[in-house]
Formats: structure tokens, sequence, C-alpha cells
């Protein structure tokens, strides 16, 4: 079996277990009258999602999932998202490892042909409407909104989509995924169209605070390391330069460095104006499943699920017991 790799260095972003003590607060008195706005922020990232599925189930296996109030998600954080929201915390773990690793979602043979390499008919027709279903008039209906990004194609800029139907969600949860040249192509909503939401903002940290929330809890799918280290090379590798074709400057910020580094310098810095006011706390991995964006080993994927649940349940379980820690 595939074995996790330690974290080279296991330095932990600046945070603040208020966040987890109020969700906790929460879930002890049954009562919203805190006066908190307390957001949700999960990362998006393709496969590597089954970290914050995991985090998702902790979440759900805490009695926490329903203490939010909005969630924001890019791509596979959308569907991490709409699942807690519903009472699947379980289902946004093993939906990685039991659905999603497999050649009927991902198949690199398919590349260059007709049909995508990234199946997300597969998703949305066939794991999400029997394997596990899910309901799309309790999503449209939630109390608690889920705020869906993604990124225009015309300006290469992130939004929230703002579905009114059954049929829009659908068409928001496939645009907020569709993968540049690997997922199909762009997908159209109200008259825009519009790829991964994870390209212009994979984690919507900085939106939510904008958004008024005092408290923000954001589930990352890379390791602390993973999410400082820098593109290596000192020019746009050859995806970038095919995905600058699709539309000019998209290569360039879909780059690793270019796309986490405005939120990164948030989050590496606990005295960073933006910080100003409001509680922030970040669950990254502690330890290396060895997961992508595209991979299909479903023992990997497993492993990084239950890597993501451990990782909160230690979090959670640090901000209860030692409530003195910052």
């Amino acid at each position: 079996m595939a074995q996790p790799r330690p974290v080279e260095t296991p330095s932990d972003l600046p945070g603040d277990d208020e966040v987890l003590r109020a969700l906790v607060g929460r879930r002890d008195t049954g009562r919203r009258t805190d006066g908190h706005r307390i957001a949700l922020v999960v990362s998006g990232g393709g496969m590597r999602g089954a970290y914050a599925g995991g985090m998702a189930h902790a979440l759900d296996d805490a009695g926490l999932a329903g203490c939010f109030d909005v969630v924001y998600g890019s791509s596979a954080g959308a569907y991490i998202g709409a699942a807690l929201l519903l009472g699947d915390g379980r289902g946004a773990a093993h939906i990685f490892f039991e659905d999603m690793a497999c050649r009927e979602f991902i198949d690199p043979r398919r590349l260059g042909s007709r049909r995508p390499m990234v199946s997300l008919d597969h998703l949305i027709d066939h794991v999400l409407a029997s394997s596990k279903p899910l309901p799309w008039e309790r999503l449209r209906d939630s109390p608690v909104p889920l705020r869906v990004l993604a990124t225009a194609v015309d300006d290469l800029t992130s939004h929230v989509l703002e579905p009114r139907t059954v049929p829009e969600w659908k068409v928001a949860l496939r645009a907020t995924a569709a993968i540049p040249m690997l997922a199909g192509r762009p997908i159209t909503l109200h008259g825009r169209r519009w790829i991964d939401g994870s390209v212009a903002e994979p984690l919507p940290v900085l939106r939510a605070m904008r958004d008024g929330a005092t408290h923000v809890l954001a589930l990352l799918n890379r390791t602390v390391p993973e999410l400082r280290r820098a593109d290596p090379g000192a020019g746009p590798a050859r995806w970038a330069r095919a995905l600058d074709r699709l539309a000019p400057g998209l290569g360039s910020i879909a780059q690793e460095s270019a796309r986490h580094g405005p939120v990164l310098a948030v989050l590496d810095d606990a005295g960073h104006p933006f910080r100003e006011g409001a509680h922030l706390l970040v669950i990254t991995p502690t330890e290396d499943a060895g997961v992508g964006g595209l991979t299909t080993d479903p023992v990997r994927v497993e492993l990084a699920a239950r890597g993501g649940h451990a990782a909160l349940t230690a979090a959670l379980t640090r901000a209860v017991i030692a409530p003195s820690s910052g």
C-alpha cells in the first residue's frame, strides 16, 4: 500500500483557533446569535480535492456542517462545499476514491481526441445522478448559500456564478470545473463563457473577507511547503503557452505562483492588513499522499482523504482542548 510522505518543513500557516471554537459554540448552543459571519472556503485542484473532502468529512463527523453562514468553492471545492451543505460530508471524501479515481472520469488516452480527458459528463450525469445522487433542489433552496466561483474567458477574472434553477446549477458546477484543454470547451451560462474557477481564484479567502466574514475556515489541498514553493523555471511551461493560445494571458495566471501568490501573502502573515478584524484558520494536509490534480490511483486518493480528515480532527482537538492556543 502506498504510504504518505512526511512534509519537508512542517511549519504551519499562522491561524486563529477561534474559528473552530465559534463553530463549536454554535453546535453546542444550537443558536446563531453570536453576531459572527462564519465562512467556509474550499480550494480547488481536481483530484487533490480528496484532501479537502476528508476535511469536510471530519467537519460533518464533528457536527459542524450546519454551522456556517456561507460557503465558497472553486472547481472541486464547489462540489465539496455542496456535499457538506447537504449533510453528506462522508460523500465529499468518498466520491474521490470511490467514483472519480477511474478511467471513466480521467483517461489520458482521450487527450488529443474529440472526447475530453476529464469527463464532466461522467461526474454530473452518472456519479451525481446515480452513484452519489446530489439533491439539486435542496442545493438550489439551501438557506446557507454556496458561492460557486468560475473564471470568465473574456477577461480571465473570477466571478461568483448565480444559478437560479436546477438546470443552471448543473451548468454552474460544470463551469467551475471546466479545466482548460482537458475537460472540453468552456461552459456558457448567462451569456458568458466560463472555465475552471481555480484558474483565477483557487482559494476565495480574500473574497470571503471582502464580503464581510468575521471568521473564515479555509480547507487547502496542498501542504505548506507546496503552497510556498514557486514554479520551477524562468519562463512559461509548454502547457502554459498552449493555454495562451486559447485566451491570451491564461497560461500566465494558471501557473502556480501566479494563482496562489496574492492569497498566500495573506495566509502567511498574521499581521497582514487584510486580516484586521477577522479570524482566519487554514487547514492544510500534514502529509503528502502523492496525489495530483489528475491522479487516478484509488489507494493514494483514499490516503489523501484520510489525511485530510486527520488534519481537521487534530486542529479541532487542539482548539477545544487547548483554548488558549492561538
